[in-house]
């Protein structure tokens, strides 16, 4: 509703001055009364009226700003429209509210993606519960359900609330929810999650929490909670306000006393006109939101560039951030002389070919095909593991207790599948997440941009979280983390180590987005409800873009400062001049304008490529 009030604020604004034109040029109208020397012709009286509304409603939200301990340009742009009415400049009142109106409208346009942050959260929120009811099936609301009910859970659908398994065992995709990179098997009296996957087997479950305290709606209020509290941010133009606004409201004090004439203060305060301030900061930053888009990037807002150029603390998930969510051989080991590694690879990949789990299909793409060969008297054993005649041997693969019952236990801590072939254990095969290729040169890259502290937060297990870690570059490893405790592990971060930024895809890093200074999603698989949740979306396949957004905000931020800061300078020295009172207000408001189209041609400059330093790219 705000974005649209100030929208509104602006057209009428084009309004007015439309009317106004075509009254005073097309209609000739003539003065309707007078006030001392001041003339009020028809547009005049239109203008003027929209300005002192204008300037009401600006006023208010200063105080309410100030309540909140924010001081910003705005008195500034009040008292230039009450001045120039004061001297009957029209037309220069009607810029200023055009800028003052239309600053606000390009900053509304760089955030209007800002209010979807739950849309796609709350849409794949379970809504329908398969209900068993004296053994038939019943559909209902996912809220109507209670604790004790029997649900179905069918294969391929989500786990609609909290629960424990009464009947049937399978695997559940719970990455979206904790980072575990590999399905989790559930036997009868385990637990699931809402939000979880079920795999290929129906179970039933008995509903141990309503739908409002489950783990996927949990993560919902969570969102919603970070989104009611966002951090306090200081707009860079609001840090220039107060020495600005001080420095124009001395010299057109000074020029009121010296002369004994109170024209010449409203004189200084045409030129004394905060436009600069006003249009600087949107039109660069909307400039590098639009290279950011160039880059594959989207930004929700203007502050995030902000935001990103002064981050310190860099975070990450794991599952699908740092890594491919994709499983690849790490070893194999083999127990029996007899075969070496190629061999029993060879073996187990042949008899997972047609099994749907994740681990055997990784385990199938990374064989070589020509070490795949048929299999016959295949059998699945459910949550257990596979077996099958494979040139003329009999093997087994999956869990240790499937393939070799009288076993000893190994110390193992990656994920794995175990092998037997003929009865007989010959090895085990370990699995790993895939880094992304260009991870390690993003974290590398991001010190050289400038980053304190780069550390990766994971539901996953410790081991594994480790040793991606390692391989990633990062010494900084929280895992086994719920969505709760990774948005604690953000609000810990020291104040002298923020702006903190994060980048995640799945669903448990939606609250984590939100309540860090800057999310980023990694919205290239469909990661929606990440995507939805975060101030900026990497709309490809790759993480480096991380690099590039910071480059692109370091160098936005360069652009902006120097133009507000230039546009500030030549203001004054305009001020200065004005004080003498060799300006007078029509000359002085040609100036103004002048220094506004300065000031956008500047602004424009954020189009332009960063430089390789802000790119991360000059060597060590």
């Amino acid at each position: 509703m705000k974005n649209l009030k100030r929208q509104w604020k602006f057209i009428v604004v084009l309004i007015a001055g439309a009317v106004g034109l075509i009254s005073q040029f097309a209609l000739h109208s003539k003065s309707l009364f007078s006030i001392g020397n001041l003339q009020f012709p028809v547009h005049a009286i239109i203008i003027d009226i929209i300005g002192i509304l204008m300037a009401i409603s600006l006023l208010l939200e200063i105080f309410h700003d100030w309540k909140t301990g924010r001081y910003g340009v705005d008195i500034l742009a009040v008292i230039a429209v009450v001045s120039t009415i004061l001297i009957g400049d029209v037309w220069d009142e009607w810029m200023i509210l055009v800028m003052m109106t239309g600053g606000e409208t390009l900053e509304d346009y760089a955030t209007g993606q800002a209010n979807k942050e739950l849309r796609a959260l709350l849409d794949k929120t379970p809504r329908i519960a398969n209900k068993l009811v004296d053994g038939k099936i019943t559909e209902v609301k996912v809220d109507d359900l209670q604790v004790g009910d029997t649900v179905l859970i069918k294969p391929g659908q989500q786990v609609p609330v909290d629960g424990q398994i009464v009947k049937g065992t399978s695997s559940f995709d719970q990455s979206s929810l904790t980072g575990e990179s590999v399905p989790v098997t559930k036997n009868p009296g385990d637990e699931l999650m809402s939000g979880s996957v079920n795999g290929d087997v129906a179970v039933e479950m008995k509903v141990t929490k309503a739908a409002k305290d489950s783990e996927y709606q949990s993560i919902v209020a969570l969102v919603k909670s970070s989104q009611a509290q966002p951090a306090k941010f200081v707009k860079m133009a609001d840090r220039y306000a107060i020495p600005f606004t001080v420095i124009s409201l001395i010299i057109g004090g000074v020029a009121w006393a010296v002369s004994g004439d109170a024209t010449r203060f409203a004189e200084v305060m045409v030129v004394a006109s905060p436009c600069p301030l006003l249009i600087a900061a949107p039109v660069a930053l909307v400039s590098g939101m639009s290279s950011m888009s160039a880059h594959h990037i989207i930004v929700k807002s203007g502050p995030t560039l902000e935001k990103l150029a002064r981050a310190k603390t860099f975070a990450f998930d794991k599952t699908g951030t740092l890594t491919e969510n994709q499983l690849i051989v790490d070893q194999v080991v083999t127990d029996d002389k007899s075969f070496d590694q190629k061999e029993l690879q060879s073996l187990a990949a042949s008899v997972e070919q047609q099994s749907s789990h994740v681990i055997a299909s990784s385990l199938v793409k990374a064989t070589d095909k020509d070490l795949i060969h048929p299999v016959t008297n295949l059998k699945e054993t459910t949550a257990q593991g596979v077996e099958g005649d494979v040139d003329g041997k009999h093997v087994k693969v999956g869990k240790l207790s499937f393939v070799a019952p009288g076993h000893e236990k190994l110390n193992v801590t990656s994920t794995a599948v175990y092998v037997s072939v003929d009865g007989k254990f010959a090895g085990y095969i370990t699995l790993k997440d895939k880094m992304r290729p260009e991870s390690p040169k993003t974290i590398e890259r991001l010190r050289r941009q400038g980053a304190e502290d780069i550390m990766m937060l994971t539901g996953d297990h410790k081991q594994v979280a480790e040793k991606v870690a390692k391989e990633a570059g990062i010494t900084d490893v929280r895992s086994e983390l719920l969505p709760s405790q990774k948005i604690q592990a953000i609000k810990d971060v020291p104040k002298h180590l923020r702006p903190v930024v994060i980048t995640g895809d799945g669903v448990n890093d939606a609250p984590s987005l939100t309540a860090a200074d800057v999310g980023i999603a990694m919205g290239a698989k469909g990661a929606t409800a990440a995507s939805e949740s975060a101030d900026a979306v990497i709309m490809v396949n790759d993480i480096s873009k991380v690099n590039d957004a910071v480059a692109i905000s370091k160098h936005t931020m360069k652009v902006a400062n120097i133009d507000v800061l230039t546009a500030i300078g030549v203001v004054i020295i305009i001020e200065l001049i004005a004080f003498t009172g060799v300006i007078p207000a029509f000359w002085g408001a040609i100036l103004q304008e002048v220094v506004d189209m300065i000031t956008i041609s500047l602004g424009l400059l954020a189009k332009t490529k960063p430089s390789d330093k802000q790119f991360g790219l000059e060597e060590k």
